[in-house]
């Protein structure tokens, strides 16, 4: 099951690719891990994939990530005495306290908190960008809106505060039941929503207590403002365009995609650019030529994954979404220009011995035409170092923790095969050349490079590079 990419495909789970026959489709089709959306998923239900995910993955022997995504506070309206009303716009609209059903004067904010944060001049959102108000008057217990887009607004939409620090956290009491059983199904990543502070993955981070990695979905204006302290505190970043697109001006989101892709990077943290990427395939067996040049667009920026959503839990063409995708990403890591974009974009290697070794792997790999780059790795921080340098030999490694395996089946370019940890030296530079031979990342007689760090099995402490031949004899693995 190696794959002929090196950017990775996540592809969420749902309605359309519930049962295991599905998901191991997608699989064959290219995903190489799974999202689980706890806004439209029971804890049976995401227990059962979990499940799914695991067998699937003892079958092909390669590892498979599961990232749990949390829900987030979801902000909505109350409701409206006939169901709905039509704002027009300059007209006053108040939003408060008072449980009572609305009409074309007031409605229900069931959020005292946010009632107490909103100032004069912030805008509020309402059914996804579509009604906008703006805040005249706030006097803790209501606030009085102009519209200035108006339209229909019906019961229990949502609410979006582009304007304001919202003064609750990212994780609800829902999220920490989501949380806690994520974790006892044995999810390798969990994503936050609405992330505003670096305190908020802190938050969740002493939650999860290293059981899992988690990942900061950017789609808040505030998040943007704070983004190097969030990269600094998470274990890998989500460009969530859509919330992005509906609290910004959509014209910023592709260049915040960038400057977003590329910090990450930078940071060797795994970023994921998510949302509508293939919208149109939800209900069409074919893509647009947007929709094709928006996915090469992110594999083009080296971003370390692209993420399917409704296309893939919900859509009438699932497997043919990830085969799509698949196929992008192939085709343009195969385009002549692929290769000067991405080494346009190489950041200088940070000041440790662990950036230096990979740095210097990497030139060697590409001096000498080496065919690949043999990780070993008990944590992944070798493999994830390796793989912010976007090398051009293919990147294998080889971890004795499965754990460590899903995680990084997220990271750009890397292989991962599980083993038993190398005993010494001799034996470790061996397996890895038997290994390479196996799967296919080299012929007998070519040479690979192996990083690691001595003493074996010490967590980060990437400190050593070896040559060595891919002999004749490597396929009695």
């Amino acid at each position: 099951m190696r794959r002929l990419r090196r950017i990775k495909i996540l592809a969420t789970l749902g309605p359309a690719s519930s049962d295991s026959a599905t998901i191991r489709k997608l699989f064959e089709a290219g995903a190489d891990l799974f999202r689980i959306n706890m806004s439209h998923t029971s804890h049976d239900k995401m227990r059962e994939f979990v499940t799914t995910i695991r067998n699937i993955e003892s079958n092909y022997g390669r590892p498979i990530g599961v990232l749990v995504d949390l829900q987030g506070p979801k902000l909505r309206l109350g409701s409206f005495a006939d169901g709905a009303i039509q704002l027009n716009n300059g007209e006053t609209f108040t939003l408060d306290g008072n449980p009572e059903p609305g009409d074309r004067n007031r409605v229900q904010l069931p959020h005292p908190e946010i009632l107490q944060a909103l100032k004069a001049g912030h805008a509020l959102l309402l059914d996804d960008g579509k009604v906008r108000l703006i805040v005249e008057d706030a006097t803790g217990d209501r606030a009085i809106t102009r519209v200035a887009v108006g339209g229909r607004l019906s019961d229990r939409k949502g609410v979006s505060l582009p304007d304001t620090d919202l003064p609750v956290s990212a994780m609800t009491s829902k999220d920490r039941a989501d949380l806690e059983a994520a974790l006892e199904a044995g999810a390798d990543w969990i994503a936050l929503s609405f992330v505003q502070r670096p305190d908020d993955v802190i938050e969740t981070k002493k939650l999860v207590r290293g059981r899992a990695a988690v990942m900061a979905k950017i789609e808040k204006p505030q998040a943007i403002e704070r983004l190097a302290e969030i990269i600094d505190v998470s274990d890998a970043l989500m460009v969530a365009r859509g919330d992005l697109g509906v609290e910004m001006p959509l014209e910023r989101v592709p260049g915040l995609q960038k400057q977003m892709t590329r910090m990450a990077k930078r940071a060797g943290k795994p970023v994921v650019v998510a949302t509508q990427m293939l919208e149109s395939m939800i209900m069409s067996p074919v893509p647009t030529r947007a929709e094709v040049s928006d996915v090469s667009t992110a594999v083009f920026e080296g971003a370390d994954a692209v993420m399917l959503s409704a296309e893939s839990a919900a859509g009438k063409y699932p497997v043919e979404a990830v085969a799509t995708m698949n196929r992008i990403g192939e085709e343009v890591e195969r385009d002549p220009t692929y290769r000067s974009v991405i080494n346009s974009q190489r950041a200088e290697p940070e000041a440790t011995a662990g950036d230096a070794i990979a740095d210097a792997a990497r030139q060697i790999a590409e001096t000498l035409d080496l065919s690949a780059i043999i990780c070993w790795t008990d944590s992944g921080s070798t493999a994830l170092r390796v793989a912010r340098e976007r090398p051009k030999p293919p990147v294998v490694a080889i971890t004795p923790r499965i754990q460590t395996g899903r995680k990084i089946s997220l990271v750009w370019g890397v292989h991962c095969v599980v083993a038993e940890d190398a005993r010494d030296l001799d034996d470790m530079v061996n397996r890895a050349c038997r290994i390479a031979f196996r799967d296919g990342f080299a012929r007998s007689g070519q040479r690979v490079i192996i990083v690691a760090g001595v003493p074996l099995g010490t967590p980060g402490a990437t400190n050593m590079v070896r040559i060595a031949y891919v002999g004749s004899d490597d396929s009695d693995l």
